[in-house]
């Protein structure tokens, strides 16, 4: 009577599509549960999937091969697309910063992986395919081994006669090494260089308020007398004032707000709302006459301030001196919010789809603007399958580039890890290319990483599963451990020294560009919860697009040059 059931829970050796569609489902259900239970303050999060996948494998429990490959591909290229959209508009800008300094690091500490890798190679008998699955799990990189098994297929395409190990087996030993060997030197580098968290955030503040100073507002009383008479335009320009915004004036004796256009005359004793960094504004105020504790500039009386989202496609990929809101409408944007970031309302500055302005006018000129720009919400809310699905089709297609280099048995590409990837980094970076934009809600972006990874990690545990004890056994897995120390302690203590006595780099930000170079989300979320501060994570998606992309050449290079 139940022999359905049975067949669908219990292991077989061959699998139909349904049984192994269950199998991923428990896999994947049962990692999310393990992944939620914790420690200490420690959890492995989504990479359980994996770990689940490997028991259920070991026990018999099998995925079609066709399956298996296509959910592990459409895993790995929505995990790394929704990376990149996610950190490439603040990946980009931090390079004007201290990125570069970051990103320097973490590629150093990379390619040092790769160098300890080599030697180990050279001074062990284990081959080049499970020391490439030994370094991505010591560096719980698992893009990196995404592309290694990508180009042994390649490699095996064209030299069907060899065998090759797969890297996964060794991948899944290490793979834990890697992520409580990141916590480890967290725990051991807060307790040798005597940290103290409190004291690195105040310290973290002071930087930041030194470094990028947030959008301010403050009113101006006019009282200068070579400007009295003078069109505001006229007296920007004269003042080199390109860094501040007008967003209201206001008459002496009048109770009349509005937004000031170039020609404005300015007279004796306006008041003016001046937006801008604090530094801009004062300078402003300073120039033009004083403070003002005016309140009447502030009213809703006849102006009004709302925000609205760039949806329509006649706002976006223009720039705000094309939409020429203020001679069309009367409005004033003074500030625009992007991918969690405040910037200035300049007139050269190009919207981009999903863009919030904030707006300044009277009710009957913002409700016309409304239509140009959109404000839709709803539409914000609904998932657009075409710049997705466009956007996944351009990294897809990046990725399959061959790249000959001589010497090479197979082309270089960038593959599914790295294409979709640098994809994404780039549509985010500038808002889209033609009807395929960067914009995705924040929520759909974590359903869609955690799905992708899930999916990758379900069907690498399921196959590394089958052999998996056999492999531990045949290859000395305690070896591959023992080896994998190296790969991961190495880089990783040199990291902390370089960083924290030459580069003088805050430890709560240590903590996330040591996450970051080993691209683990657990090692994230303890430092987080450990240090009681989000500030990890800046630095995490500062350092991860790009180490992500040199993991992968690294491991795709020793392949290619040691196979």
């Amino acid at each position: 009577m139940f022999e359905w059931f049975y067949r669908l829970f219990l292991p077989t050796g061959n699998p139909d599509v349904t049984q192994s569609l269950i199998t991923i489902m428990m896999a994947i259900g049962g990692g999310v549960f393990l992944g939620r239970l914790r420690v200490g303050k420690v959890s492995l999060g989504v990479s359980a999937v994996m770990f689940t996948g490997l028991l259920l494998g070991h026990f018999g429990f099998r995925i079609q091969e066709e399956i298996l490959n296509f959910i592990r591909d459409l895993g790995l290229i929505l995990f790394v697309y929704g990376i990149g959209i996610q950190v490439g508009p603040s990946f980009f800008s931090s390079f004007r910063k201290e990125g570069l300094r970051f990103n320097a690091l973490a590629v150093g500490t990379v390619l040092l992986g790769g160098l300890v890798t080599y030697v180990l190679f050279r001074l062990t008998n284990l081959d080049i395919e499970n020391l490439v699955g030994v370094m991505s799990g010591a560096v719980t990189n698992t893009p990196g081994l995404g592309a290694a098994k990508s180009t042994l297929h390649d490699i095996q395409g064209q030299h069907p006669e060899r065998l090759f190990a797969d890297p996964t087996i060794a991948y899944a030993i290490t793979y834990p090494l890697g992520v409580f060997g990141i916590i480890a030197t967290i725990l051991l580098s807060k307790t040798v260089l005597k940290i103290n968290p409190q004291a690195e955030m105040r310290r973290f503040r002071l930087d930041k308020i030194q470094q990028e100073e947030p959008l301010v507002d403050k009113k101006c009383r006019v009282t200068q007398p070579e400007v009295i008479g003078r069109a505001l335009g006229e007296v920007m320009q004269s003042l080199g004032a390109d860094k501040v915004v007008i967003s209201r004036l206001k008459h002496s004796g009048s109770d009349a707000v509005f937004s000031p256009a170039p020609e404005t005359e300015l007279q004796l004793r306006d008041v003016l709302m001046v937006v801008g960094q604090e530094k801009d504004v004062d300078a402003f105020i300073a120039a033009v006459g004083r403070l003002s504790n005016d309140l009447f500039i502030e009213s809703a009386h006849g102006v009004q301030v709302r925000n609205f989202f760039v949806t329509s496609p006649k706002a976006t990929h223009k720039k705000l001196r094309d939409l020429d809101l203020y001679t069309r409408y009367d409005l004033k944007v003074t500030r625009i919010y992007r991918a969690g970031r405040e910037l200035l309302a300049r007139p050269s500055l190009e919207l981009f789809y999903g863009d919030k302005l904030r707006v300044v006018g009277s009710v009957e000129a913002l409700d016309a603007a409304e239509k140009l720009i959109g404000n839709s919400e709803k539409k914000l809310l609904e998932p657009d399958f075409l710049s997705l699905f466009g956007g996944l089709l351009i990294g897809i297609v990046l990725g399959s580039v061959p790249i000959f280099i001589p010497t090479l048995p197979v082309p270089l590409k960038l593959g599914f890890a790295a294409g979709p990837l640098l994809a994404s980094l780039l549509i985010s970076r500038y808002g889209g290319i033609g009807v395929i934009h960067s914009y995705i809600n924040s929520g759909a972006i974590y359903f869609m990483k955690d799905l992708g990874i899930a999916l990758f990690f379900a069907a690498v545990g399921v196959h590394a599963g089958q052999t998996f004890y056999e492999n531990f056994i045949h290859y000395n897995g305690w070896m591959m451990m023992f080896y994998g120390m190296f790969i991961t302690f190495i880089p990783l203590l040199i990291m902390v020294v370089v960083a924290r006595v030459f580069m003088k780099i805050n430890f709560l930000l240590l903590a996330g560009l040591m996450s970051g170079t080993y691209t683990d989300p657990a090692a994230l979320a303890f430092s987080s919860s450990y240090l009681d501060s989000d500030i990890p994570t800046q630095a995490y998606a500062t350092v991860y697009p790009l180490v992500t992309i040199v993991r992968i050449f690294v491991a795709q290079l020793l392949i290619l040059l040691l196979v």
